[in-house]
């Protein structure tokens, strides 16, 4: 058994630090050059093998190739040898490699690449480089397809590491009926000034990510903080010492004079405010996968501000699934420790809903997606190998180490300790006004949280679905903490209304007001798909709103776990401030 923990982890390990190579050559040593994936400009996921299409391939002998890590497998990443003969330092002039004669069936694969704007991805040295595979002209009026057959690689070097590729397609040639078409490469060697750490420089785009409305966004929100937690802060202050000032008067009553007075507001629901919430094991299980979620956001950003994750290919999604496996010991201690002091009985139930439910959740839907992109033999189809690796993953590492937490949880923080006792018998809940009833405060709770960080939906929106490598993480930590912030003080002012309606119940108000951010995020990503992108097709439609769900799913158990920790430690204080006979 702990062999096989050492081999899981170091799966997931070798795909956060990438392999040992250390990217120098000698002169004359080889540079391979790996063919990735082809597909549609508008649809970035949809993509396929780039020999899908009937390139040929170089004379050079062929080069085997594995999925290196988890997270390359997931991302459908298709390293395939190109057969190109490179050689570090050596210039090549035009040198043909291969040919390939259009039959009917080829001359209809490329005739459909080209119109529909196919690009296809390459990696030397682990650079990525892009390229288009035709184009389209007008031939008085009646299209005409052609496609690149020349590949001019203009490569820059510093000392004796690669530093910068640049590709450049020459010699269209039309495509018709039985043509042999030659394909032919180049290779110029230049030295460069380039250090090898900024490399990836090029690929980055400071004039989008910190362009002045970034800036702005951040400071709108900012000073939405202030005014808020200034806002709360003083309706809170100046209520509250009206409701401790009416209640210390009430206590000076005798009985008939307190029965006779006017008793309203949050007092009077103490023997409910803490019952436990209905579906306690549902609303446990959702809690701890909460804190899970929030901690691993906040570990990936902090790892990505350090590490520069982009740099390595499928290193951020290696470091999202090593860190969610280490972290469910929280998932357990939180969530089994909230079911016990909820008077959970059954608790092995409750923590494999923990240790399962979004784990579930997210190969439910990647299942689902996985069987359309193997009807469409995308890259995307995630092979039998990987789905057992991941099934092992949750089986072999998550559920136990989420049981660890449990039984910690139940056994150091299980013990209720709240400040007031409980009725026997729940308290009729009163009539109110319409804007007053859960329901409503659950809509509008997202609102507010929603405003501070759509900005930077788009940003990030943009760099997983357009060609943008998302870098400004430092920016992407500040919108989490003023998130969280403006959660916090949003469900707090919804909790307090609540219970001052004399209406206990909450716990699970307080989470949906909060997660309902998530509702404002997947239907701005409805008008993001409509009017910011192109994308079309069945494939990449399923793949965009099912990760989308996904994603809005995650947010908001992350803000409604964030929105009812917040809120309990309000309810907690406020009647343990107060003098409850």
């Amino acid at each position: 058994m702990s062999s096989l923990y050492i081999l899981l982890i170091t799966c997931v390990v070798v795909g956060v630090y990438g392999d040992e190579h250390n990217h120098v050559y000698d002169d004359h040593d080889e540079v391979v050059l790996w063919m990735n994936t082809v597909g549609p400009y508008h649809n970035r996921q949809e993509t396929y093998a780039y020999f899908s299409l009937p390139f040929c391939v170089g004379t050079k002998e062929s080069i085997g190739h594995y999925h290196e890590t988890l997270s390359e497998a997931l991302q459908g990443v298709e390293l395939e040898f190109s057969g190109l003969d490179i050689e570090f330092k050596a210039d090549i002039s035009s040198t043909p490699y291969c040919e390939i004669q259009l039959t009917e069936e080829k001359q209809k694969a490329f005739t459909y690449a080209v119109k529909n704007h196919y690009w296809y991805q390459m990696y030397m040295d682990d650079l990525p480089v892009w390229g288009i595979v035709g184009e389209v002209e007008d031939d008085d009026g009646t299209p005409s397809y052609y496609i690149w057959t020349h590949k001019k690689f203009d490569i820059g070097y510093n000392g004796k590491q690669i530093v910068d590729v640049n590709l450049t397609s020459e010699n269209k040639v039309k495509l018709k009926l039985d043509a042999k078409i030659p394909f032919t490469y180049e290779v110029n060697w230049k030295k460069s000034s380039i250090r090898f750490e900024d490399r990836f420089d090029k690929y980055l785009d400071p004039n989008f990510f910190q362009h002045r409305i970034h800036w702005f966004s951040i400071f709108n929100s900012f000073m939405m903080v202030i005014f808020l937690v200034g806002l709360v802060s003083m309706i809170l202050m100046r209520t509250l010492r009206k409701d401790y000032a009416r209640y210390s008067k009430d206590e000076e009553l005798d009985d008939m004079e307190r029965d006779l007075g006017d008793e309203y507001g949050w007092k009077q629901v103490h023997g409910d405010v803490f019952r436990p919430a209905s579906h306690c094991m549902l609303f446990s299980a959702l809690v701890g996968a909460g804190y899970q979620v929030t901690v691993v956001v906040l570990s990936v950003i902090i790892f990505a501000m350090l590490g520069e994750l982009y740099t390595e290919r499928g290193s951020l999604l290696s470091t999202a699934i090593f860190v969610y496996a280490a972290t469910s010991p929280v998932n357990g201690y939180f969530g089994g420790s909230l079911y016990a002091r909820m008077g959970g009985k059954i608790w092995i139930r409750q923590m494999l809903l923990s240790a399962f439910m979004l784990p579930a959740l997210v190969c439910g839907t990647a299942f689902f997606i996985n069987f359309i992109a193997i009807y469409y033999h995308a890259s995307r189809a995630i092979p039998f190998g990987t789905m057992v690796a991941v099934t092992c993953i949750c089986i072999f590492v998550i559920l136990p180490l989420t049981l660890v937490g449990t039984v910690l949880g139940r056994n150091l923080a299980g013990q209720p300790d709240f400040p007031c006792r409980i009725n026997a018998v729940p308290r009729p809940i009163p009539e109110k006004k319409w804007f007053m009833e859960p329901v409503v405060i659950v809509v509008l709770g997202g609102v507010l949280p929603f405003g501070s960080i759509f900005i930077e939906m788009y940003f990030i929106f943009t760099s997983f679905w357009a060609y943008k490598i998302y870098y400004v993480y430092g920016f992407m930590l500040l919108v989490f903490i003023i998130l969280m912030i403006v959660t916090v003080c949003v469900t707090i002012v919804c909790t307090y209304f609540l219970l001052n309606a004399e209406d206990y119940r909450w716990q699970w108000t307080s989470f949906l007001a909060a997660a309902s951010t998530s509702g404002y995020v997947y239907m701005y990503s409805f008008y993001y798909f409509f009017f910011k992108t192109k994308m079309y097709g069945l494939f990449q439609t399923a793949f965009y709103f099912g990760y989308m769900a996904l994603f809005s799913l995650a947010l908001g158990i992350m803000c409604g776990t964030v929105g009812y920790v917040g809120t309990s430690v309000f309810v907690r204080k406020i009647y343990s401030t107060v003098k409850i006979d």
